[in-house]
């Protein structure tokens, strides 16, 4: 039976995952102890999102959540604290322009000595800011049919998925180029699949998780440079994209090279996923 192996949520966009026992299905993602997948976002000056495609020291850039704070961490630098609470007549909490792709929308900046922080890591001038209570983002219905649904600062999609099976026969194929094995932490999967074959996912129609959860995969994920960008030190080494080039590309999405599913939730807002829960798979003929 398919079972799921990882859960992973990213606090901070391009900055590394956490990977969990448990989390809660929300319509724009997963949820840990009130932390929201991709809540917050880092961008310049001019409102604009970076990422690990132009900053891959990000990648270190870690969190730990507590009931009270999510605690970032990097290298020698002191512990910054961002509270979970909001504090709306905080004036670091004012609301700012921000763009995410071809988005535009308002944020909650999270100050000055967030701002501080960040800059100093990054060498580049820098804010951190947090999806505002009041924003609204939505999946492109291109792919989602008439069905709204939200997301945070993910790229596009609440959730992420991808089999095992498929990083194993990734892997083969790197080996027999005498290239080295690549972790599944360089695709930043928020669900991690065992039990079916490679590639499985491409053809699913939906995912039932217990009585209550059902996921529905919507659009293969197209692969960027980011893969190249080792999760542990953030150096950018081969692209595990270049061996998938041989045999990924996806003529549904124009030909691009895709690795995993970007999912939505149908069904089981408020309910727990769980390491190791049982995932029926219907297949879409």
């Amino acid at each position: 039976m398919p079972t799921i192996t990882d859960l992973t949520i990213y606090p901070i966009k391009s900055c590394a995952g956490i990977s969990v026992s448990q989390a809660i299905v929300t319509a724009a993602g997963l949820c840990v102890d009130g932390v929201h997948d991709r809540e917050w976002m880092l961008v310049d000056l001019q409102g604009q999102f970076l990422s690990q495609r132009e900053y891959p020291l990000m990648a270190r850039i870690c969190c730990t959540i507590t009931a009270e704070n999510l605690y970032v961490n990097y290298d020698d630098m002191p512990r910054l604290v961002l509270p979970l609470i909001r504090q709306p007549d905080n004036n670091s909490e004012k609301s700012i322009p921000v763009v995410i792709w071809e988005f535009a929308l308002n944020a909650d900046d999270a100050g000055d000595t967030a701002a501080v922080w960040f800059s100093q890591v990054l060498g580049k001038s820098c804010r951190l800011v947090r999806f505002s209570e009041h924003a609204q983002r939505f999946a492109n219905t291109k792919w989602t049919g008439d069905k709204l649904v939200p997301t945070r600062f993910s790229d596009g999609y609440p959730m992420l998925l991808v089999s095992q099976a498929s990083l194993d026969d990734l892997n083969k194929k790197a080996i027999a180029q005498g290239r080295t094995q690549v972790p599944m932490n360089r695709f930043r999967a928020n669900i991690v699949l065992d039990g079916i074959e490679a590639f499985e996912e491409d053809y699913a129609e939906t995912y039932s998780i217990g009585d209550e959860i059902q996921l529905r995969p919507v659009k293969p994920c197209p692969r960027c440079p980011m893969p190249a960008v080792d999760q542990k030190t953030g150096e950018v080494g081969p692209n595990p994209v270049d061996i998938l080039q041989s045999y990924r590309a996806n003529p549904i999405v124009d030909g691009e090279i895709t690795f995993g599913m970007n999912v939505i939730v149908e069904n089981g807002i408020g309910h727990r996923l769980s390491v190791g829960d049982e995932v029926e798979i219907a297949i879409a003929f």
